[in-house]
């Protein structure tokens, strides 16, 4: 389904930023795999590489799926990002229990995500230019700052911090990230702003700031808040990583799974949507260095079945044929 005539994406923002795609170890084969090749120089594993997947049970690994995406990476001179080391979802419950099934020390849970994080880094990091340190550490609910979990339970208050500098400890040459969804949006900007300012005030490792931009057609107050938010980021000496971009036809509070293709207003006004959102991205190319879709097509996204059962979504730049949709015109010409 690649045209070769059809001016590369990655090609298009060679200049810009580096263009990225999430993947399951079955798109690195068929039409997601050529169109790989082709539009992105970048890839982050869409599950490979949480705790849970890559290290379901102590010290037993599952490379089998990253080590594909690797030899991939490798063979098409593409970039990795690294996701993620630390969240509340998707980690394994030995983590958390000693020997004894008792609630783990802070110093054995702090060691156990050392040896994981020494692992990763030393059969992946030549990839890699960019890791994900903690994921969705912010409380979304008013009144509170920070997200009430395990980690933060067992390793204090300053477990951000603290991860940080373990992280940077292992890894050489590649940049560390906070990542968060919503982070744009008013609210949920204050609140990391507040906590990114305290992390640098206190000399934390830190190289920038993921927005994971999971956002849709009818958000007609997006653009104001993304260059609020890329301003803020910045004025903190920060860099800023679109990491989970897709563009869905759907509000959240959107019920509807009538559709068995997108209408032409939807697809009309995801085109301005994905027109306008490119547009912010090169305003602050100095800034942005690295836009990654959460997908690669309409074949296959996150949000089908999500969070309605039983409705597709169509939230990529290419078709469920793998074909160039209008979006994807005016993605590339500026």
């Amino acid at each position: 389904m690649c045209n070769a005539k059809i001016l590369s994406l990655s090609e298009a923002y060679k200049d810009y930023f580096k263009i990225g795609a999430a993947v399951r170890v079955e798109d690195l084969q068929g039409v997601h795999g050529e169109l790989l090749k082709k539009h992105f120089n970048s890839i982050t594993a869409e599950n490979a590489m949480k705790f849970g997947e890559i290290q379901p049970v102590e010290g037993k690994y599952d490379f089998d799926k990253t080590d594909k995406m690797k030899e991939f990476v490798l063979n098409n001179n593409m970039g990795m990002r690294g996701h993620t080391f630390l969240w509340h979802n998707q980690t394994p419950t030995w983590l958390f229990v000693d020997n004894n099934g008792n609630q783990v020390s802070k110093e054995l849970l702090l060691e156990r995500l050392k040896q994981h994080i020494r692992t990763l880094v030393n059969r992946y990091g030549d990839v890699i230019y960019a890791w994900d340190v903690v994921n969705e550490a912010i409380e979304d609910k008013s009144g509170e700052q920070y997200r009430d979990t395990t980690w933060r339970r067992i390793i204090g208050e300053d477990y951000i911090k603290t991860v940080f500098e373990l992280a940077k400890e292992e890894i050489n040459g590649a940049q560390l990230y906070y990542n968060d969804y919503n982070n744009e949006l008013p609210n949920k900007l204050d609140k990391s702003y507040i906590m990114l300012k305290d992390l640098i005030a206190k000399g934390t490792p830190i190289d920038g700031v993921g927005i994971q931009a999971h956002w849709n057609i009818t958000d007609n107050n997006l653009i104001d808040n993304l260059r609020n938010a890329i301003e803020k980021y910045a004025s903190l000496g920060l860099k800023v990583q679109i990491t989970e971009l897709d563009v869905s036809m759907f509000n959240f509070e959107n019920k509807r799974k009538d559709l068995l293709e997108p209408t032409s207003e939807m697809l009309y006004l995801q085109e301005k949507m994905y027109n306008n959102i490119f547009g912010t991205f090169r305003e602050y190319k100095d800034v942005v260095n690295s836009v990654t879709f959460w997908g690669i097509s309409d074949m296959y996204t996150w949000k089908d079945n999500f969070p309605v059962h039983g409705r597709k979504d169509w939230t990529m730049l290419f078709d469920i044929n793998g074909r160039p949709k209008a979006s994807y015109d005016r993605a590339i010409k500026f």
